[in-house]
């Protein structure tokens, strides 16, 4: 087994102590936050280790390798941006809190992803369509490591997929910087430049997110093994289900709980090192 450490550089001292506690053989430099323990024997003394120094750690298996990787789903709000969208809509407004309010239940699967959505939307009626392009251009904040991992995609032939339950207006605006490979999402009525408080078509939920994955997967040939999906909140589980590894990012428990590995310390840009 594989021990992947990430989250800041380690000195040489600490890093050995963690061989050491591993019983491991080589050690690999992923990057100048990053490092690979081979041969590793697993360990809980692991886990306790890196959350009392602000670690992020994976067991990865030796016969998981990047160049069988084929497919990346993301969602977008907190995971690929540090934003969540339609409550920046809501501060333009000036009920970002209430609209937030609503988002963080929906997030911890408190309450029903689709409701939530239409009580937050309707709240939305009268917002200017302006006002999307203004939070795009002035507040949509890529996530630390985004910009590389999508790079090193694109290097290795691996699909970028953007699949998430915030709206269009912004996916759009994301696949056309970062030259993401396809984006899915929900769709805002606009009537005379001014939302509606509606959404046009089925609401994309947790269901409606695994079942674009499982449509990528079967249009591109390949097996969900060769899949990985990343997200934060509880609507990101069905499809982290669907993917032969997942990754909570930055993410509230009830995901952490389901996800194959969880990364709070480094950036984006660390799921492609729980690939050997």
């Amino acid at each position: 087994m594989n021990l992947v450490l990430q989250g800041r550089a380690l000195p040489h001292p600490e890093l050995r102590r963690i061989v050491q506690m591993v019983s491991g053989g080589g050690v690999t430099a992923l990057g100048a936050s990053a490092v690979r323990i081979s041969g590793a024997e697993e360990t809980p003394l692991v886990a306790t280790y890196c959350e009392e120094n602000e670690l992020d750690f994976a067991w990865v298996p030796e016969s998981r390798l990047l160049s069988n990787l084929r497919l990346i789903a993301m969602d977008m709000d907190s995971t690929l941006v540090t934003i969540e969208s339609i409550d920046e809509m809501g501060g333009l407004l000036g009920i970002k809190d209430r609209i937030a309010g609503v988002t963080a239940q929906a997030m911890r699967g408190e309450i029903d992803y689709k409701e939530s959505l239409r009580r937050r939307v309707a709240l939305l009626e009268g917002l200017e369509e302006s006002a999307l392009e203004r939070i795009c251009e002035e507040r949509m904040q890529l996530s630390p490591g985004a910009e590389a991992l999508i790079s090193r995609c694109h290097e290795l032939g691996i699909r970028t997929l953007l699949v998430s339950g915030g709206f269009s207006f912004f996916t759009r605006w994301l696949k056309e910087r970062l030259g993401l490979d396809a984006a899915y999402s929900n769709q805002l009525e606009i009537v005379a430049g001014k939302l509606t408080g509606r959404v046009v078509g089925d609401i994309v939920d947790g269901e409606g997110k695994a079942a674009r994955l499982v449509q990528e997967i079967a249009s591109m040939g390949i097996t969900a093994s060769q899949a990985v999906a990343v997200g934060d909140g509880a609507n990101d589980v069905p499809m982290m289900g669907i993917a032969g590894v997942s990754v909570a990012y930055r993410a509230k428990p009830v995901v952490k709980d389901k996800a194959t590995h969880a990364l709070d310390h480094c950036g984006l840009d660390g799921v492609l090192n729980l690939f050997g």
